[in-house]
């Protein structure tokens, strides 16, 4: 009796994958150019109830790629803020929809004009790892209240929870509406030059950069959501010890690997010492112990576990004060954790106060006066988030007016992020463009004004040959 043959189905590539995806999405929008209202909101509601569904295995995903992260923490920074995003834009799709009605120009009398928004097809979405899901699912919603269709492509550092992504995904769609791609090495500039309807990117600056040349090829419009320093100024009329609190929450939520986290903060020179004793009382409060602590964020791998290591053996070497926060004195040897560090006496030399830190380190820079405080910005590339913590609203209005950036929040961190009635994006180095609720819908739609004359022909008035009465009237009424 001969052997038995066993042939092995071959897994499609995940560029072929992508490919024959895309194509499959582009086919059904032509088909079905304008969902409207009822498909979007239903389309929408088919999410909120897979997302509740999967919440806890999100959860237990994120927490095995990250080594440990609290499921407060995803249920906090991305199960309830995407569920928000999505009830929000759910309420109002149908008002979003409808047409914009305009005033035609005097001279083009009678006429009808109108804005009306129609999807723009097949979006791209490049998500994160930091916040893999609500990074994900956030321009998501947009994009399908806007009647579009998507793909996501996922980190290659959270493999574990883009497989749970794509279940919950592969349950509320059909794959040439919504279709999910893992994370693996390479698929980014494949994905990225595709000719899609708009794309969005969410990551560093530099990796944004290289997405948007490859989106240039095929004139792809991007939405870039990148990051940069954001300072956090403590200004002269403030309760030191309620800025140092707002800070280290906003520092160390998920190990400060979070792109609008504090970046550095500036602080009156009078009240530095004291903000660094506040500073420590409130890790203290939070987190009275660290290493063995499941509620104490691990940093995501062991290349940005070096990377971190590398800034601050740079800003040692070149000068910087360390003041370790560690209110247990745990050892975290062998651990992918790290204790926050404040950092004193740092200048621009260092890495550390070149590049985004994205974990627990926090420099602490010294100013005489709020002028000089904001000129400090001002002197560095601009960033996605401004803090201030101050009470005057004088000190408050100046600071706003003189500094350019994403976004701002007066006495908090991160919170300006998941307002759905405001829109969320950067500026310059930080990003471009903009997305959450309405300006969501915005972007990726478009809105195509449209003009309808009547069966009046007043255009015939303008028609050669040219020097007529009707001609000197115009030029006489409108031009003088």
């Amino acid at each position: 009796m001969g052997e038995m043959i066993v042939l092995k189905t071959l897994e499609p590539k995940p560029e072929a994958e992508i490919d024959r995806i895309f194509k499959r999405q582009q086919a059904a929008f032509r088909r079905h150019p304008m969902p409207d209202a009822k498909a979007r909101i239903h389309g929408l509601k088919r999410l909120e109830k897979a997302l509740i569904r999967f919440k806890a295995d999100i959860a237990a995903a994120i927490d095995r790629d990250f080594g440990c992260r609290s499921s407060d923490e995803s249920y906090l920074a991305e199960i309830l803020p995407t569920l928000e995003g999505i009830r929000y834009a759910v309420k109002r799709i149908r008002r979003w929809m409808k047409p914009s009605r305009r005033r035609p120009g005097l001279l083009y009398l009678p006429a009808r004009a109108r804005v009306i928004f129609q999807p723009l097809g097949v979006v791209g979405i490049i998500a994160p790892w930091n916040y893999p899901v609500y990074l994900a699912l956030g321009p998501l919603v947009g994009v399908l209240a806007a009647g579009n269709r998507a793909m996501i492509k996922m980190s290659t550092f959270t493999p574990r929870t883009a497989e749970v992504l794509k279940a919950l995904i592969g349950e509320a769609f059909d794959e040439d509406q919504v279709a999910v791609m893992g994370g693996e090495p390479g698929l980014g500039p494949v994905f990225s030059r595709l000719p899609w309807d708009h794309l969005v990117f969410t990551g560093s600056t530099a990796v944004g950069r290289h997405v948007m040349r490859a989106a240039a090829d095929n004139l792809t419009p991007v939405t870039l959501e990148l990051g940069g320093k954001s300072p956090a100024i403590i200004g002269p009329a403030v309760s030191v010890a309620d800025a140092a609190g707002r800070i280290a929450f906003g520092k160390v939520f998920n190990m400060g690997q979070t792109c609008v986290a504090p970046d550095y903060v500036l602080c009156p020179r009078g009240a530095r010492d004291a903000f660094v004793a506040r500073f420590i009382a409130a890790m203290g409060r939070m987190y009275p112990s660290m290493a063995e602590n499941p509620q104490y964020t691990g940093i995501v791998n062991d290349r940005e576990y070096e990377r971190l290591e590398g800034l601050l053996a740079d800003a040692v070497e070149k000068g910087a004060r360390v003041v370790e926060v560690n209110p247990g004195g745990d050892d975290f040897s062998g651990l992918r954790k790290m204790p926050v560090r404040l950092l004193l006496e740092v200048n621009d030399d260092m890495a550390v106060m070149q590049e985004e830190i994205f974990g627990p380190l926090l420099p602490v820079i010294a100013y005489d006066t709020l002028q000089d405080a904001v000129a400090y910005v001002n002197s560095h590339p601009r960033p996605l988030a401004l803090y201030l913590f101050d009470h005057e609203r004088r000190n408050a209005e100046y600071v706003l007016a003189c500094t350019h950036s994403g976004g701002a929040l007066i006495n908090d961190t991160l919170v300006h992020v998941t307002q759905d009635d405001m829109p969320f994006g950067g500026i310059g180095p930080s990003g471009m463009g903009q997305y959450h609720g309405h300006e969501g819908f915005l972007t990726f739609s478009k809105a195509k004004g449209v003009l309808c004359k009547s069966r009046f022909n007043s255009g015939r008035f303008f028609y050669p040959p040219y020097g007529g009465l009707v001609h000197r009237l115009i030029y006489r009424f409108f031009m003088s």
